[in-house]
């Protein structure tokens, strides 16, 4: 446009055509075509060159008569209609197979001809225009994401692994933090954002992360389903998570570009001895090189931008650390207890059965049935326990924990001879291993009644017998003779008895009392 009014100035000006070739740096047929274009469309000599002059003289020399459509092209013009049938609607073809379904019929077309005819006949497979997403306010979003560095040497392991970087970038003044590590776990992102909130001094309100599953356990557009451990972190720490979609990288472009550069920039060509030692580097690297040069975008330096805006604008760093938990599904058994993380947990007898969520820390599991509060434990090792007497049911508490005073209180309740009785019979290094025999005995107690226990007991003791199974022969056989007895007679039972009086009114022996002078 410039070139064009300069020649139309010059040839106002009354220039020959080889007086503006040659002055106005331009060929001198270009330049009689410019004239003659400018005589053709009424541009005046004498007044003034606007804007309107030097487009009509542009379009004037600059038009191409169109082209005739190809013998191809003359082979698509019928089919419009089915072409444009088979690209809309919900099941729409995909144009490979539009292109062999037009060669069935014998339309035969180039696959690049009809794609061309798609895109400028029907307006379709047109690359979607983009929005530029204005910065967020200071403070307000950091975007997440993870990016592979290549192989390492980790010496903890004794292996080459795949070293990962999870990259924090703040949104708004483009300042960046890398964390070095191994894994993608929710306790190594906790650890990570941890770190990433140190460096900055501060927690931002918003997190865009991608779909990686130490965050998001189901990926949605609309409403994604975030893994509980990482949310309950997100609350201890005030922050809020909005997931990026699936497949979306220009949901969070700020960090998705760092992770190329974060790879050739710091990681290409270094050796590191250790973890320890590539986080070290990291850290000074994010500081002094990337936080210090002018960003490509916003053409500032993001270290000094975010000293000025940002850093004030951050939610305040959490006085005590946070101890990522893991939640677990398991199922009460019918032992009362559950297993979580090869250890064993009691339940209440109501819950058998039923299956719960578990939420496990370093030093407690908290055991929930939807959203009800069950039963909280203090952890213990793999292949322990921790039961609660309490969740047995009643009169199974002692057996199952092993208590044998208990035991052995529960005999005397039914007399003195009956708990000496258990006493022997759980004397020993081993008591547990005959509360069998307590609880047969106790059993025993129910069926024949406390009190001809209570003699079977002192008859066996005399006798030194400790058989369990004796004293239950003894009250058979006197049942048994008793019920064969009152039938014929033989034995009768007076109810209420007839000797009511006291057995020291039948003595006829005098007592010691007597001897000494006592009252008769």
């Amino acid at each position: 446009m410039i070139e064009i009014r300069e020649v139309l100035r010059r040839w106002q000006a009354g220039q020959s055509i080889r007086e503006i070739a040659r002055e106005g740096g331009v060929d001198r047929k270009t330049a009689r075509r410019y004239v003659k274009a400018a005589e053709a469309c009424g541009v005046p000599r004498a007044a003034a060159i606007s804007d309107v002059h030097v487009q009509a003289v542009a379009e004037r020399v600059q038009a191409r008569p169109t082209a005739s459509p190809s013998a191809e092209r003359e082979r698509l013009l019928p089919q419009r209609a089915r072409i444009e049938q088979w690209l809309s609607g919900e099941s729409a073809l995909r144009l490979s197979k539009v292109h062999r379904l037009l060669e069935g019929d014998g339309v035969s077309v180039s696959y690049a001809t009809l794609r061309r005819f798609v895109v400028r006949e029907l307006g379709l497979r047109k690359r979607a225009s983009t929005v530029r997403v204005d910065d967020p306010p200071p403070g307000q979003e950091a975007q997440v994401d993870y990016g592979c560095m290549g192989r390492m040497y980790d010496p903890v392991a004794g292996r080459t692994r795949n070293l990962w970087a999870l990259i924090v970038t703040l949104s708004h003044s483009r300042y960046a933090f890398v964390w070095p590590t191994f894994e993608q776990t929710v306790s190594a992102t906790c650890e990570g954002l941890e770190a990433a909130f140190r460096f900055f001094g501060g927690i931002p309100h918003v997190i865009i992360p991608d779909n990686l599953k130490a965050i998001v356990d189901d990926a949605d557009a609309l409403s994604p389903k975030l893994n509980p451990s990482f949310l309950e972190y997100s609350q201890s720490r005030g922050f809020f998570v909005d997931p990026a979609r699936v497949r979306r990288p220009k949901d969070k472009p700020r960090v998705e570009n760092m992770v190329a550069y974060v790879r050739e920039d710091w990681f290409a060509g270094e050796s590191f001895e250790s973890l320890d030692a590539a986080r070290a580097g990291a850290e000074h690297w994010c500081r002094e090189v990337a936080g210090a040069r002018v960003h490509g975008t916003t053409r500032q330096v993001p270290r000094e931008v975010f000293a000025a805006v940002e850093r004030s604008t951050l939610l305040p760093l959490p006085a005590a650390p946070f101890d990522v938990p893991s939640w677990h599904d398991a199922k009460v058994h019918d032992d009362h207890h559950i297993q979580v993380r090869h250890s064993l947990y009691s339940v209440p007898t109501r819950y058998l059965g039923a299956k719960v969520h578990v939420r496990v820390d370093k030093s407690s599991v908290r055991i929930y049935l939807g959203a009800e509060f069950i039963k909280a434990h203090p952890r213990v090792a793999p292949g322990k326990r921790s039961t609660d007497p309490a969740d047995y049911p009643v009169g199974k508490a002692p057996y199952a924990t092993r208590r044998v005073d208990e035991l052995i209180e529960s005999a005397g309740k039914s007399g003195a001879h009956v708990r000496t009785y258990a006493e022997r019979l759980m004397a020993g290094p081993l008591p547990w291993s005959r509360m069998r025999q307590v609880y047969g005995l106790l059993r025993l107690c129910k069926k024949y009644g406390a009190a001809r226990v209570e003699d079977a007991c002192a008859r066996a003791l005399a006798f030194d017998v400790l058989d369990v199974p004796r004293i239950e022969r003894m009250l058979k056989a006197a049942h048994k003779a008793q019920e064969q007895a009152q039938p014929s007679g033989k034995l009768v039972v007076l109810h209420p008895p007839r000797f009511a009086r006291e057995r020291a009114h039948f003595e006829t022996l005098k007592s010691k009392s007597d001897d000494q002078g006592g009252a008769p």
